[in-house]
């Protein structure tokens, strides 16, 4: 009977305390708001080696007229510890055509990676993709993804 009771009192002891502990981490949580974005706190993390985290994976042109200008960039940063060294982008098809810095991106530093869509190619809705190879730790290959609709060549302009 005494270790029932012992047991129940050392039970009772820790849910108190630990009810305490959460609230003291529920009550610092709601003090001190953590401001960040997904990148920053992606950067955040560095990486031993070279290292890509982009601001955005998918450029959305929405609804763009025919023939107008379908240059658009993704950023990114070298969330490494060594230079960044990107060895080739390709688009999926010949309406897509990527272009990047030959020359290392140094760590913590920001780069770009220039995609153009042949916007002639009016009509239809386009997914096209650009695979970027790096010497990025762990992820040496690195697939990035544009998307929209091209108006038709007669249609009014919103």
């Amino acid at each position: 009977m005494k270790k029932i009771i012992t047991l129940s009192i050392a039970l009772l002891a820790f849910t108190f305390s630990n009810a305490q502990e959460t609230a003291k981490i529920k009550k610092t949580i709601k003090k001190a708001p953590v401001k960040t974005t997904k990148v920053a706190a992606i950067v955040a993390s560095k990486v031993e080696g070279a290292g890509m985290v982009f601001v955005s994976e998918t450029i959305d042109y929405g609804t763009i007229a025919a023939n107008s200008d379908g240059k658009r960039e993704f950023v990114f940063t070298n969330n490494g510890t060594k230079p960044l060294i990107i060895t080739n982008a390709a688009g999926s098809c010949g309406c897509t055509v990527p272009t990047y810095s030959k020359e290392p991106i140094a760590p913590g530093a920001k780069g770009v990676i220039g995609v153009k869509y042949d916007t002639t190619r009016a009509g239809q809705p386009f997914t096209k993709t650009v695979t970027i190879t790096s010497n990025a730790e762990g992820v040496p290959t690195k697939v990035l993804t544009i998307k929209g609709t091209v108006l038709a060549a007669d249609a009014p302009k919103s």
